[in-house]
């Protein structure tokens, strides 16, 4: 039997309501060693997830390991978008070990969670596979994930995703959530965020609205 097309998304599709947000050690010490990815280009993207999420209203938190002891304070590029959201510090390598993000987890209330951070065959593999055994949707961000090597990197993401976990990218994440250029009450946020953190294709945006007016959709 043949399927019958209709106009409407998969439920598949990230949505601004439908998760929460965890953005994982973003720090000093936990940068230094990242050899995945490098530092300029992490920075950025985590900084596009950050100011994608704020703007969309996503439920976020933001955690840090040993901040004030080893690690440092997390990255301006993932702090900046929430002022007013306070960090939750942690002992433990597997954020979903501690109990003040799982209090969070629980009281935002929602069944999918998106993970992005350093490293990933640590920091974020350990809740990726401990909220997907909790029956949790997951998400990772691979491109806003780094570790000590391309390798460690590479084998973290094929092992959360054999477990279930769907691999994304940072401006997938953005475009995703704008899903429809006709959404006029967010055009402007998400081209203008494109335009500053979107790599080349914020480039091309600067460029067609600079020259002729160009303008998605």
């Amino acid at each position: 039997m043949k399927p019958t097309a209709t106009a409407v998304p998969s439920p598949l599709l990230l949505a601004p309501r439908d998760h929460t947000l965890i953005m994982i050690d973003y720090q000093s010490q936990m940068a230094f060693a990242t050899h995945s990815i490098d530092m300029p280009t992490l920075r950025n993207n985590a900084g596009l997830v950050a100011s994608a999420a704020a703007g969309f209203g996503v439920s976020t938190i933001l955690t840090t390991v040993a901040e004030k002891s080893f690690s440092g304070p997390m990255f301006d590029e993932v702090t900046a978008p929430f002022p007013d959201l306070r960090m939750l510090d942690r002992t433990s390598m597997n954020t979903w070990e501690d109990a003040a993000v799982i209090a969070r987890v629980n009281q935002i209330g929602k069944g999918r969670i998106v993970l992005a951070g350093l490293w990933t065959s640590v920091c974020i593999v350990g809740p990726a596979l401990s909220a997907l055994d909790q029956g949790f949707e997951v998400y990772v961000i691979a491109d806003a994930c780094g570790d000590i090597s391309a390798e460690a990197h590479e084998r973290a993401m094929q092992r959360m995703v054999q477990a279930g976990a769907r691999p994304i990218t940072s401006l997938q994440y953005l475009l995703e959530l704008q899903r429809d250029w006709a959404r006029a009450d967010t055009y402007e946020l998400t081209t203008g965020i494109a335009a500053k953190l979107g790599g080349g294709y914020g480039l091309g945006i600067r460029y067609a609205k600079t020259m002729f007016g160009g303008h998605e959709g």
